[in-house]
């Protein structure tokens, strides 16, 4: 049996059309992505980001699969920006952490060339601070897996609260101007080809499809957005996403008429080759101002 093999970045198949380990999904392609289902006693819906009190689910509401068609955006990648879908597509980026297996050198050497990212790619940012990261890794025995369920990561209201618990001293004067919280998604296991990111453009997302959360830390309250279905809303994925690649995604923009938020969700792709390997990523969380 002979195989036909490209670059990195594109695919490999056999002749038989059996997929090998190394195929790399693109292209458009249906799946199913899950949506927010009400809670069933009418209750606000809420998530415990660590174990839940004895007794109570990790979450209050359902999931609601529905067919969705995922377009790619690669070799398009200039035609989305962040104002108005939420989302920007960001090639060539050289970095210095390649282990991203130890916090204090992560804030220490990535979060400086997320920080310079963000500045020279966001008009109008004139001040970053990164409060978080989040590493996933398609692995049982990971700490956090990629999640599987459509989801703005802050709200207008917790956006307001992340600028005064960041940025405290300055949060009077920084919320009398443009603030934003954008998140920045990338592979640290090279190519992709399990568990890519989904994202819809937020030009095709309406407040009423967004359902506040009560996002429940052990000492505080945050807020998420889940996602209801509407089949107006138009989602893309970038294929074949390398480490030197990033994806903004904004979760929240206090200025008005522009995209606000972007629903994002990994999803499983029904092409992923028998043999790919897991899906590992770093997301840094950012307050931008200006």
């Amino acid at each position: 049996m002979s195989t036909t093999t490209t670059q990195k970045t594109s695919t490999s198949t056999t002749l038989s059309g059996v997929q090998d380990a190394s195929y790399v999904p693109r292209g458009p392609v249906s799946t199913q992505l899950n949506f927010f289902k009400e809670p069933a006693d009418g209750s606000k819906p809420h998530n415990y980001v660590e174990e839940p009190p004895e007794g109570q689910p990790q979450r209050n509401f359902g999931e609601d699969a529905v067919e969705v068609q995922m377009n790619d955006i690669r070799g398009r990648e200039r035609d989305f920006n962040l104002d108005k879908d939420a989302f920007e597509a960001i090639q060539g980026v050289p970095s210095e952490e390649t282990e991203f297996v130890d916090d204090e050198h992560i804030k220490k050497v990535y979060y400086p060339e997320v920080e310079k990212l963000l500045l020279d790619n966001v008009p109008g940012a004139h001040k970053v601070t990164i409060f978080d990261h989040t590493i996933r890794r398609s692995n049982p025995d990971a700490p956090r897996a990629p999640v599987t369920r459509v989801h703005v990561d802050q709200t207008g209201r917790s956006t307001e609260w992340r600028v005064k618990l960041h940025d405290p001293e300055e949060a009077e004067d920084l919320l009398k101007g443009r603030y934003r919280i954008i998140n920045v998604w990338r592979p640290i296991n090279g190519v992709v080809q399990a568990h890519p990111l989904g994202f819809a453009s937020a030009d095709t997302v309406d407040d009423e499809d967004l359902v506040p959360v009560e996002h429940r830390y052990p000492h505080r309250t945050g807020e998420t957005a889940a996602v209801r279905y509407n089949k107006r809303q138009q989602y893309y994925y970038w294929s074949g996403m390398d480490n030197d690649e990033r994806l903004l995604l904004k979760c929240y923009d206090n200025q008005e008429g522009v995209g606000q938020r972007v629903p994002h969700t990994a999803f499983v792709d029904p092409r992923t080759p028998p043999g790919a390997k897991g899906r590992e990523s770093i997301e840094v969380r950012a307050l931008v101002y200006g």
